[in-house]
């Protein structure tokens, strides 16, 4: 609904009337020509679309050498602080025509809504992010450590968690701080060490943690500088 000050109007201007300023919000819309305006000491162009919100206090001054015409709102709804320097989208246009028929047909209703709807279009209310669904690591990985017989990809995992590779992928670097193949091998390692903890041969952790052969499962914690070492076998 309209504040309590809000008024809608249509007008046209022409010579500069001199600088001024309002203790309310004042938006115009171009409808037709030109309207050379100063804000606050900064030129502005309103031309057919355009708009302007002049914050409270400002002073202001306009002219238009061959004319123009606005539908203007004077308002006190202060949801208009936050557009002081946006442009309204290409939908109002429409929206402020009919609002200008409205003032000129004297439709009360059209001008009661209008100004909360002229808000509401020239920047619409952001919608609310839907919330992601959360990965279950911890299944994820029991699941992971039991295919180790398989070669599992990018989307073998992105499958469990019904994401996309390209999701799964991001989500991992976010979540995890690494990507999921990086965090796949460091899941077989982290076995393998516990495994081989518990006196298992090197030829059995290999097994179980889905490495082709001993040697490639000890080129591989070799390789992330594992201080136990594994030569030799039980």
């Amino acid at each position: 609904m309209a504040g309590a000050h809000d008024a809608l109007s249509v007008r046209h201007y022409g010579a500069s009337p001199g600088s001024h300023a309002h203790d309310h919000f004042q938006i115009l819309l171009g409808l037709e020509g030109w309207l050379e305006l100063e804000v606050d000491g900064r030129g502005r162009r309103v031309g057919t679309g355009d708009g302007v919100v002049i914050a409270p206090g400002l002073r202001h001054d306009f002219e238009s050498t061959r004319g123009a015409r606005c539908l203007v709102l004077d308002s006190s709804n202060m949801g208009w602080t936050r557009l002081d320097r946006s442009a309204p989208l290409p939908d109002t246009l429409p929206l402020a025509r009919y609002l200008a028929s409205a003032c000129a047909s004297g439709l009360v209703r059209a001008r009661q809504l209008g100004p909360a709807l002229l808000l509401e279009a020239w920047a619409p209310p952001a919608l609310p992010r839907r919330s992601r669904r959360a990965i279950d690591w911890q299944s994820l990985q029991a699941w992971a450590l039991k295919a180790v017989d398989e070669r599992l990809s990018v989307a073998d995992l992105a499958t469990r968690t019904h994401l996309s590779p390209a999701q799964f992928t991001e989500r991992c670097q976010q979540e995890l701080g690494q990507s999921p193949m990086a965090w796949l091998r460091s899941l077989r390692m982290d076995r393998a060490r516990h495994l081989r903890a518990q006196g298992l041969p090197v030829a059995e952790v290999a097994r179980r943690c889905g490495y082709r052969s001993p040697s490639a499962l000890t080129a591989a914690l070799r390789k992330q500088d594992d201080p136990t070492p594994l030569n030799g076998d039980d």
